[in-house]
């Protein structure tokens, strides 16, 4: 299936989505907004679907926001009544916010495949994946600084939980771009390839590997995981009891321990 601006392929459990404006570096307009969010619900309500891989079409990953709707804001909230366009101001913010929620919303984990450019909203974006690789030739900038705003679709809160308090800041207050090389040393990625083929291969890999596992047992760690984050151990620990209280006994437990004594590959169910 292909939106104008966002394709999507499904093929052994893996759903590869691809940005496509590769003309405009597979910037963020209103429509590729709407394309991200619809494609990661269909990625969540599809059993066949049990790993995603976003990726970007052309020489870049993403350059962030289009400049273009940027500077049609103005006329997208016009209201008579100050207020009234104030609040439209912070809906439309809200809505962008949960569009890139979508892939930490979405059951099924996500891993970002980055390539050449990732700016401003690339890092929103990424910073919203489970698992992030890049090729030799990425860099990333928190750009926003420099085009007179505050970040406000999730790279101040996500970043720092990732690369650390410090290097957030840094980053996030003076706009510097870093390569693939350094996004790996400050863990922003997990390892680079050296170049797109390679990285779209491990991704896949990977991706296959994840769509190998329980995908109750997949869904349930990344839930999980995402609760932690954002609790304290106690609160976690309570957590997961109550969900292994609910999803624990199942079908796929017992396929996976008849699979591991009788040594062969487990099969699961969607």
């Amino acid at each position: 299936m292909t939106d104008a601006c966002l394709s999507r392929h499904l093929a052994d459990g893996i759903a590869t989505l691809t940005l496509n404006r590769p003309d405009k570096s597979n910037a963020f307009d209103q429509d590729m907004w709407r394309a991200l969010r619809e494609a990661l619900q269909w990625a969540d309500d599809t059993p066949e679907v049990r790993v995603v891989v976003l990726t970007g079409a052309g020489k870049n990953f993403c350059a962030g926001i289009d400049l273009a709707m940027l500077l049609n804001i103005q006329q997208a909230i016009h209201q008579e009544c100050e207020g009234r366009k104030r609040e439209a101001l912070r809906r439309l913010i809200l809505q962008l916010q949960d569009d890139i929620s979508s892939l930490e919303r979405c059951r099924k984990p996500v891993i970002a495949a980055i390539h050449g450019a990732c700016i401003g909203g690339g890092i929103d974006l990424v910073t919203a994946a489970d698992i992030r690789f890049a090729s030799t030739d990425a860099y990333f900038a928190v750009r926003e600084i420099d085009m007179g705003m505050t970040a406000d679709v999730g790279t101040l809160q996500r970043l720092p939980r990732i690369v650390g308090e410090g290097v957030a800041r840094e980053l996030c207050l003076t706009g510097r771009r870093i390569d693939a090389a350094e996004a790996a040393q400050l863990k922003l990625v997990n390892q680079v390839f050296d170049s797109q083929d390679a990285l779209l291969a491990h991704a896949r890999q990977v991706a296959a590997s994840i769509a190998g596992k329980s995908p109750l047992a997949v869904r349930g760690t990344k839930q999980v995981l995402n609760y932690s984050r954002d609790h304290s151990v106690a609160d976690s620990l309570e957590y997961v009891a109550n969900w292994n209280a609910a999803m624990l006994l199942s079908n796929d437990i017992q396929q996976a321990v008849m699979a591991s004594m009788s040594k062969r590959t487990a099969q699961f169910a969607d």
